[in-house]
């Protein structure tokens, strides 16, 4: 029997399996919705372009509710940083020695910890006494909105790009997720426009709910063994 034929523990990436990390992220944020949404009876989170008062009033009727779900957004900023780690991971295992792998962890750490503020922001906002004062309550709304809005899926958006570009080349992954991984990407980065024209907000959801299909798909289907 030749070396080369024997088995190498080290021909195949150890870690993390990316798709699980996927699905327990897009399961905490998605439940912090769907939870937010049945507490509040389909009112949801007050976001900060509706009347202050009546911002006011949701942050009070609604305390616990913004509580849970602001833990299980914070909750899912960890498995979002720890997929970035497995997936840039895997592909410098690979071989993979460019620099959208880089760019890709950048973003994907970014993303989380955009995340984790945002997050941050909801469960301060319940405190006592904080939404008391209404320019102290719009602030943290804004910074919150802007954290887990523009700014998370902007980063997402560097992502999805840093790891489609060369899944794409290499063939790591089917082709049409790489394809789709680079469409929300651009997606994601015109989004950033939406600070000067808020119209463009449109972008945000369609950027960060497409960017959870290319998560799970990306985390079950990029290789894994080294050729």
């Amino acid at each position: 029997m030749s070396v080369s034929s024997i088995y190498s523990p080290f021909d195949k990436h150890r870690g993390p399996h990316p798709g699980i990390l996927a699905i327990v992220h897009v399961s905490l944020f998605a439940g912090s919705l769907m939870l937010l949404g049945i507490l509040t009876k389909g009112m949801g989170f007050p976001n900060p372009f509706v009347p202050l008062a009546e911002a006011q009033h949701r942050l009070f009727t609604f305390t616990d509710a913004t509580r849970y779900s602001a833990f299980l957004q914070f909750g899912a900023a960890v498995p979002l940083g720890l997929f970035t780690a497995a997936v840039t991971s895997r592909l410098s295992f690979l071989g993979v020695n460019v620099t959208g792998v880089s760019i890709a962890l950048f973003g994907g750490i970014a993303a989380s910890v955009f995340m984790t503020l945002s997050a941050l922001c909801s469960w301060v906002l319940v405190q006592p006494g904080v939404a008391d004062d209404l320019a102290t309550m719009h602030a943290i709304q804004l910074f919150g909105f802007a954290t887990g809005g523009v700014a998370q899926v902007v980063a997402l958006g560097l992502l999805m790009a840093g790891i489609a570009v060369p899944c794409l080349f290499g063939k790591y992954t089917p082709k049409w997720v790489a394809w789709l991984g680079l469409i929300l990407a651009a997606i994601a980065e015109l989004s950033t426009l939406s600070l000067l024209f808020p119209p463009l907000m449109i972008l945000l959801p369609v950027a960060r709910f497409g960017s959870y299909i290319w998560l799970i798909a990306t985390g079950f289907t990029i290789t894994k063994n080294r050729q």
